[in-house]
């Protein structure tokens, strides 16, 4: 990988790298993983395209997300015409996301907290994803109760949340007290999620979402859709425990 920008930014400094065949871009922030993308700004990631793939069965039209990254989800829903705002609290992370990711200049972009633009927002959305990380945990006041419930005033009644969640292993239970905490707000929750493997990521999800079946690979990026497609397809739908491990 050759490294083509580094950011400085009270979050961590910030690398982004290239192949050295000029293939996929890698968004790293304090040395974590943030985002991959192939030359068209179509994600490399499984997990990006399991919430895409979510989003279009749920048919949701106006979406926040809260997170940025590389932005790739957003640019893939803008590709298909999806109404699209992203929050991020690193300004950096936008004008990343614009020059080495491909984001659009369509795609409203606003630098605040996610509890912050949600307290001044007025807006209904379809669906809320939350996809924000320091280092590789969401902080704190972004899964906590509270939070669910003001993201609930913002939601329209047939819409949904859905909550990307970094799994160490199977003893990390971060999921399921995520899922409880939704729970307390919702009383549609699920969790999908892939047991058995290390260091993954599962979606967390309330709301109108019990209708949701497996998601599979519906935009395929220059490389490793294959892959992608294979890690879809061992992802699966389960409860939060009632009492987290």
């Amino acid at each position: 990988m050759i490294t083509i920008a580094e950011r400085k930014s009270r979050f961590g400094a910030i690398t982004i790298q290239q192949g050295n065949s000029g293939g996929s871009v890698v968004y790293s922030q304090a040395g974590f993983f943030q985002s991959e993308a192939d030359g068209n700004g179509v994600s490399t990631v499984s997990y990006i395209h399991a919430i895409y793939a979510l989003l279009d069965q749920a048919g949701c039209q106006k979406i926040l997300m809260i997170g940025c990254g590389g932005g790739t989800l957003a640019t893939m829903l803008c590709t298909q015409g999806r109404d699209t705002t992203v929050v991020d609290a690193d300004p950096q992370a936008f004008l990343l996301a614009r020059k080495y990711f491909g984001l659009p200049d369509s795609i409203l972009c606003r630098v605040a907290d996610g509890c912050e633009y949600l307290l001044s927002d007025s807006s209904v959305y379809g669906a809320i994803v939350l996809d924000a990380f320091v280092g590789d945990q969401i902080p704190g006041h972004l899964q906590s109760s509270a939070f669910f419930q003001l993201a609930s005033k913002r939601l329209d009644p047939k819409g949904c949340i859905l909550a990307n969640v970094h799994v160490r292993d199977d003893r990390d239970n971060t999921p399921d007290r995520i899922a409880i905490r939704m729970a307390s707000v919702w009383p549609n929750v699920r969790i999908l999620d892939t047991p058995g493997t290390t260091n993954r990521n599962a979606i967390v999800m309330a709301g109108a979402v019990s209708h949701l079946s497996a998601p599979a690979l519906l935009v395929s990026p220059q490389t490793s859709a294959d892959k992608i497609g294979a890690e879809l397809g061992a992802m699966s739908f389960r409860t939060p425990f009632p009492s987290p491990p």
